[in-house]
């Protein structure tokens, strides 16, 4: 090695500013040792680390045949700022210039696939990997994993997690969070049983708590999620925030506001964004506005107001916006980014929430003309509101922009062309799917209940048990709903025994509910009658008053006695329940049974409501 050359070589390893690599590389020009290739390349990783990334690149192409060195460093650089895109194409640049990808290339493409929700790409990179013997590389393993997971494709995850020789925590974690990801959270919790009994010595760190934290939550158990919380001894600030949110899920706000209090006043961990928008989401339903003005203060109190309203300031609008306050809304509207989708997309919502639809569509068309960038959230908020011809418009648009991998627009698009008589459509966008979450099944499932297609809703649900989704609450109130509908009793009283005895669940109060309006719609009012008094919950006036509303349609007087006993003693003073019983009794001919409802309804001073007739009770 030449005294120059060695020279160089050590200035280039001590280089640490941009400064000084620019200085280098004119003293390399002046000597022409510029066609030295680790030279070159030692510059490209040295711009690349400093963000100098048109230095980097123009370097890059001057080489006649680069190495995977150079390549290495431009892709680290579009890694660490998060521009998969860029990734992906130096990437497919790095092959057609027959560079042999290794083990620190394939990672950062594989998270730019994970992240963009490039399905295609990402498989054709695991190719790669296989092509070029990484496959036993645990790193370049975890990223394919966690491609396959983030792409929608868990079972090609679950392969791939399957025939690693080798696993480390990031491994059992990533099928987790997988599993989560796709809508399968208790396959998370049955991953961590696994891991805990056969881990090959990894232990559950923190992460792994959080992601089973996070798998309770969206099954509705938090009280397991509380459970585990109480075992991590450190928990982070993901922690709270996932049980923040987790009780906010399921429509315990009171309690997902308590936590965060509880985090404060703990004081070991300070809130971040996503937790203060998680609490604001808690303020909104609660109608708590006093406490999210005073979570408001508090945000900007700790972190500076760009930060805040640039990720909070989105719960904070939906907050104000839902209770009225639109001055307050706009205010926070007009301190957000205006190039940002999320500050358009809070609005849009907002409104949406309130009822003004066509502000809300106003606020679209203006985000349109702004040229702002509509994604996945803007559709799913405005596809609801939209008229058909709007609609198509819009799914037009989503064909042409190519949403195919974000499934809430999807499940959205459904749920228009369920809501506006077109259950076919719907069904063909259901059908398009690559993936399929569990709105996604309920949506159409419950589109065919609605328009009388009981049966096919049932063998929706015989398909989804067979895809790996498994049902829950909601989709056995679709489906019962669908029964109801078209009039199928038998198949329906025996879904809703299946709902314990096949998936273990214990029914709510709705699923009651539907069983009865079944009975009833079908004339079996005793059945119906006797159902009710089963019920382990306390039957509500909603249960009592599809009782009676189909005894008057049957004209059981009877079983509409009872039903309108029980009505009036939860609801003494609503006048509907003894003008139904009345008139029952006076389509009988029961004059003197119908002049006594009429006596009670004066003895609580009640008035007929408008729209009945109390003519013919004898009076």
């Amino acid at each position: 090695m030449s005294t120059l050359t060695h020279s160089f070589n050590s200035l280039l390893q001590a280089c640490k500013t941009l400064n000084q690599a620019k200085q280098l590389h004119h003293r390399i020009l002046l000597t022409g040792s510029h066609h030295n290739h680790f030279f070159v390349t030692k510059l490209i990783q040295i711009y690349a680390d400093s963000n100098d990334l048109r230095s980097a690149v123009t370097l890059l192409h001057q080489i006649s045949h680069p190495n995977v060195f150079a390549f290495t460093s431009i892709l680290s650089f579009h890694s660490r700022h998060g521009l998969g895109h860029q990734c992906i194409q130096t990437y497919a640049e790095l092959r057609r210039n027959g560079v042999v990808p290794d083990g620190y290339v394939f990672p950062k493409v594989l998270k730019a696939c994970a992240q963009l929700s490039r399905f295609g790409s990402g498989r054709g990179v695991h190719k790669d990997v296989v092509v070029f013997g990484e496959e036993s590389n645990l790193q370049v393993r975890n990223s394919v994993l966690d491609m396959y997971s983030k792409c929608g494709d868990v079972g090609s995850a679950r392969q791939v997690f399957d025939e690693m020789s080798e696993r480390d925590v990031f491994s059992w974690n990533s099928m987790m969070s997988g599993y989560v990801w796709n809508g399968l959270p208790h396959k998370a919790v049955e991953v961590l049983g696994v891991m805990k009994k056969d881990g090959c010595g990894c232990e559950p760190d923190v992460v792994t708590w959080n992601t089973v934290m996070d798998a309770y939550c969206r099954m509705g158990q938090c009280c397991e999620a509380s459970r585990v919380f109480g075992e991590i001894e450190d928990p982070n600030v993901i922690s709270w925030t996932i049980l923040i949110s987790g009780y906010a899920g399921v429509g315990r706000h009171d309690v997902s506001l308590g936590i965060f209090r509880q985090m404060v006043n703990v004081g070991m961990v300070s809130p971040d964004v996503d937790a203060l928008s998680g609490v604001l989401v808690s303020c909104r339903h609660l109608g708590a506005l006093a406490s999210g003005k005073e979570i408001h203060g508090y945000g900007l109190k700790i972190m500076c107001g760009d930060v805040f309203y640039r990720s909070a300031g989105a719960a904070l609008l939906m907050l104000y916006a839902g209770w009225g306050r639109l001055d307050c809304a706009d205010n926070v509207f007009w301190r957000m980014d205006k190039s940002d989708v999320v500050t358009w997309n809070a609005m849009i919502f907002g409104l949406v929430d309130v009822g003004l639809v066509d502000l809300a569509l106003d606020c679209f068309r203006e985000m349109q003309g702004r040229g702002v960038g509509i994604d996945g959230r803007t559709i799913s908020s405005i596809l609801p509101v939209c008229d058909l011809r709007c609609g198509k418009e819009i799914h037009a648009y989503v064909r042409k922009c190519n949403f195919s991998g974000v499934i809430p627009v999807y499940n959205a698009l459904i749920h228009m062309y369920s809501i506006r008589g077109c259950i076919a459509y719907a069904y063909s966008v259901f059908s398009t799917m690559v993936a399929r979450d569990l709105v996604s099944w309920n949506t159409i499932i419950g589109g065919f209940g609605t328009h009388g297609l009981g049966q096919t809703a049932l063998e929706l649900l015989q398909e989804m048990s067979g895809s790996g989704v498994r049902p829950d609450l909601v989709t056995f109130s679709c489906a019962l709903s669908a029964c109801s509908h078209s009039g199928l009793v038998n198949e329906g009283i025996e879904l809703f025994y299946r709902m314990t005895k096949d998936f273990s669940m214990t029914p709510a109060r709705e699923h009651f509910s539907c069983v009865v309006d079944m009975l009833a719609r079908a004339g079996r009012l005793e059945d119906a009658f006797h159902f009710i008094n089963q019920m382990p919950q306390e039957p509500n006036n909603h249960v009592w008053g599809a009782l009676l509303a189909a005894c008057q349609e049957h004209q059981n007087i009877s079983v509409g006695k009872l039903a309108a006993e029980k009505l009036i003693s939860l609801e003494p003073h609503e006048a509907g329940h003894y003008v139904t019983l009345s008139n029952i009794y006076s389509r009988a001919g029961r004059w003197d049974d119908a002049a006594r409802v009429r006596k009670m309804m004066d003895g609580h001073g009640l008035l007929k409501p408008s729209g009945h007739s109390l003519v013919g009770t004898g009076s």
